[in-house]
């Protein structure tokens, strides 16, 4: 086996594509390195939900045979990668992170991992995530069967949710990148308190088949990495038609950073007071510092106000009919009783009593909510905010405490995950400096489809910052 330094571990995709190319050291090598890594310091952040060693060795071989025959696939041939818990993978468990699905086992494979196979890529692993994905709502981090996720830079804080295990594994080097999900923030959140970059794709642009569903017009995969030229490589990969998906767009992604609008060109709607006064106090040199950097490039800053809507009430009532619908066995059976978190478990048998007449009426407003942003978009070509307000909190810390203090008057863009899942628009997460030794990070939103627009600006913002080759 060549040898692997712990440099390698937070290489570049295309450094690693190269090296391989090159016969710097085999795929099976790679695979080898990273898969025993996973092994080895996953359960350290409770990280690992399954290991695939022996299947990684042999997707790893067959890929030295087609690299020795000169076939190249693409930039993710043999790069190991980890997918979570909820896509299912032919012959082994799929758990949905819940103790009821613990010996749950499906014949078929989801179509991301499909689509990564057929570009080469290794599934070394199966990553970690909050049971059911938090459906129902949960009260604290240890809402898992494999125990809270912890995070790489400090194990006595959380990882985030519901894709804790993707997060975590990047940020620590366990896998090159990882496939998460969101229905409301998974994926925002734990990019954010790890420190990684991550994409939320426009609804529809990724294929679900084979993904837990928890809200079907809601759910949504996409990539953890450790920049955003990464992310465009690996959703090129993720993204396309599927008929086997009911919510699927029928749209391709194909990354052309090459076509990419002059940043001068860009209009950025942003609220003073979310950097001012709503992220917490420690945050604010690194949000400040961050905005400056995007403002040097010569995106023009537009002052912007959200229209005034109950986004998250919208949100909540939609996601409580549809997961109410999607485990009515579970909770019939009174299985539901075997998870692990007490809220959560109340939140799901009280999603069987919401009235149909205000699913209904909620999902009317939503459709009124993507025409007020769909407006608001006529002004300004992205959103820009705090991933989230603050850092990531205890693991022993309840997460429905309050801040404290008397809020701002100005509700800025608070609610922009919410809305942005609503309207189902796309998000990149940047990591963007430090406090209390913790990463904070921006989120970026776009109009449906514009993730080349939100990647030219990740690349922008990278290129001019280090924050995302930081290491824990």
């Amino acid at each position: 086996m060549a040898s692997i330094g712990t440099d390698t571990y937070f290489a570049p995709l295309s450094e690693l594509n190269a090296s391989l190319k090159a016969r710097e050291f085999s795929a099976e090598d790679l695979a080898r390195a990273f898969s025993e890594r996973l092994q080895q310091l996953g359960p350290r952040y409770n990280a690992l939900a399954l290991p695939l060693h022996q299947e990684a060795l042999r997707q790893a071989r067959e890929v030295d045979k087609e690299l020795k025959r000169q076939r190249y696939r693409g930039p993710l041939q043999g790069i190991p990668y980890g997918v979570k818990d909820l896509l299912a993978f032919a012959g082994q468990p799929t758990t949905w992170g819940a103790k009821p699905y613990s010996g749950q086992v499906f014949d078929y494979n989801a179509t991301v991992i499909e689509k990564l196979s057929a570009a080469g890529a290794i599934l070394a692993g199966k990553l970690s995530m909050v049971e059911l994905a938090g459906g129902g709502g949960y009260r604290f981090p240890s809402a898992s069967l494999t125990g809270p996720g912890l995070n790489p830079w400090d194990r006595t804080r959380w990882s985030g949710g519901s894709s804790s295990g993707s997060a975590a594994a990047v940020a620590a080097g366990l896998v090159p990148f990882a496939i998460g999900s969101e229905t409301s923030g998974s994926i925002v959140t734990p990019a954010s308190f790890c420190g990684v970059t991550a994409l939320r794709p426009t609804y529809g642009l990724v294929s679900r088949y084979g993904a837990m569903a928890l809200s079907w017009t809601l759910d949504k995969l996409g990539p953890f990495a450790h920049s955003a030229e990464e992310c465009g490589v690996i959703l090129q990969a993720i993204a396309g038609k599927d008929s086997r998906d009911a919510g699927s767009a029928g749209k391709s992604f194909y990354y052309t950073p090459q076509y990419a609008r002059p940043m001068k060109d860009l209009r950025v709607g942003y609220a003073p007071v979310d950097f001012a006064e709503w992220v917490e106090p420690a945050t604010r040199p690194a949000f400040q510092a961050a905005i400056a950097v995007l403002k040097a490039s010569g995106m023009q800053f537009v002052e912007t106000k959200l229209p005034d809507l109950p986004y998250g009430a919208a949100l909540s009532t939609i996601l409580a009919g549809e997961m109410g619908s999607i485990f009515e066995p579970l909770i019939a059976s009174g299985k539901v009783d075997e998870l692990a978190d007490k809220p959560q478990i109340a939140g799901l048998k009280a999603s069987l009593e919401l009235p149909a007449k205000d699913y209904l009426r909620a999902m009317r407003l939503r459709r009124l909510i993507q025409e007020e942003i769909g407006s608001l978009f006529g002004s300004v070509d992205v959103l820009l905010a705090p991933g989230r307000a603050g850092i990531a909190s205890k693991i022993d810390q309840p997460l429905d405490r309050g801040a404290g203090g008397t809020p701002p008057k100005d509700p800025g863009f608070r609610s922009i995950i919410p809305m942005g899942n609503l309207a189902g628009l796309p998000a990149l997460v940047l990591p963007c400096g430090f406090a209390e030794n913790m990463p904070v990070a921006l989120q970026v939103v776009g109009v449906p489809f514009s993730e080349n627009t939100l990647l030219a600006i990740g690349r922008e913002f990278q290129s001019r910052t280090d924050w995302h080759k930081r290491r824990p």
